[in-house]
């Protein structure tokens, strides 16, 4: 298993327990411009005007709510409300589909980054997202917390993501409803992801689990955007994706705390994440200045963001792939972020 020449740093904790061998090359927290050249080196994504990393997502351009699942086994069970959104998947084909996905990957390239889901250290959640795709591996970056270097070598992640848009699964032989699956394990805390290379997904599943285990420790998950005002208060802000949470609490007379998932603690209100996903279609620089200047940025990922092929200008108002066009940033993108 060749690593990555550059010896990014990591953490001694490797892949194996995961099933994976023969991988041909493992890159280990690799940065944003080395995500960039592997990206742009892959055919990946394009890079715009002014720096921004334009991808595309293929079939599916937003989550798949009716291909997403949990597996039904004893430690859980009896703790989910089973029903549309949480399906119920048997332990044994979760078993298989990831084997088949280690079997998949004998021979190919594998990104990680470790990373930690929450800013309040009494309740944040090492994490390990394993992709496919440099770009991924970006948005991961992007979206959680990093820890510094020195602490990578002793970093043991509690979470696993894997995310393989390439392969399908197989409904009759892994249970799913298509070739595309997002499958829940509580108990081996992994998720697998295949068929689709929206990255939502990946955000989405960590948000699955921490809401099922940050009750449990007196924590209340939020779907919700936040931000500080100069006296010290908290305002909240409630609602489904795209109904405009990440636009009201980017004002530039608060501090935003986050834009979409945080937890509410005896300690006060943290955000899950490190970045935001925030929704371009028609963003405006006179309505939302600070939202649109990441468009803008070297880091920024656009997803399914119109592009002139000449030019490489991207059009916030091209719709031709969906509505619903996306810009994942880190939050020290946005100026007056904590």
């Amino acid at each position: 298993m060749q690593e990555h020449p550059s010896e990014s740093p990591h953490s001694a904790v490797g892949l194996e327990s995961l099933g994976f061998k023969n991988l041909h090359a493992v890159y280990w927290n690799l940065s944003t411009p080395e995500l960039y050249e592997e990206a742009l080196k892959r055919n990946e994504a394009i890079m715009a005007h002014l720096g921004p990393l334009v991808v595309r997502t293929g079939e599916f351009t937003g989550r798949s709510p009716n291909d997403k699942f949990v597996v039904e086994e004893p430690s859980s069970k009896d703790e989910i409300w089973w029903g549309k959104v949480n399906r119920p998947f048997d332990a044994h084909l979760f078993d298989e589909l990831h084997r088949r996905m280690a079997s998949y990957l004998q021979g190919k390239d594998v990104y990680v980054q470790d990373c930690y889901a929450g800013a309040d250290p009494d309740y944040r959640m090492p994490v390990r997202i394993i992709t496919q795709y440099a770009w991924h591996s970006l948005f991961a970056r992007n979206m959680f917390r990093r820890p510094p270097d020195c602490e990578l070598h002793a970093f043991a992640p509690h979470w696993t993501v894997l995310q393989l848009p390439n392969l399908r699964a197989n409904p009759s032989q892994h249970g799913t409803r298509s070739g595309t699956a997002i499958v829940i394990d509580l108990s081996s805390r992994v998720v697998l992801i295949v068929g689709t290379a929206y990255a939502g997904e990946i955000k989405k599943s960590i948000f699955t689990a921490l809401n099922y285990l940050l009750p449990q420790k007196g924590v209340m998950p939020m779907h919700c955007s936040a931000n500080i005002g100069p006296d010290g208060d908290t305002a909240l802000f409630f609602g489904l994706s795209g109904t405009g949470k990440t636009t009201l609490s980017a004002d530039a007379a608060r501090t935003l705390i986050g834009d979409d998932e945080h937890g509410w603690s005896e300690n006060g209100t943290f955000n899950f994440e490190r970045g935001c996903y925030a929704k371009t279609i028609r963003l405006s620089p006179e309505a939302e200045p600070e939202i649109y200047q990441t468009t803008r940025r070297f880091g920024t990922i656009l997803e399914n963001v119109g592009l002139n092929a000449h030019t490489r200008r991207i059009d916030l108002d091209d719709n031709s792939l969906t509505e619903n066009t996306r810009a994942a940033y880190p939050i020290t993108h946005i100026p007056n972020a904590t």
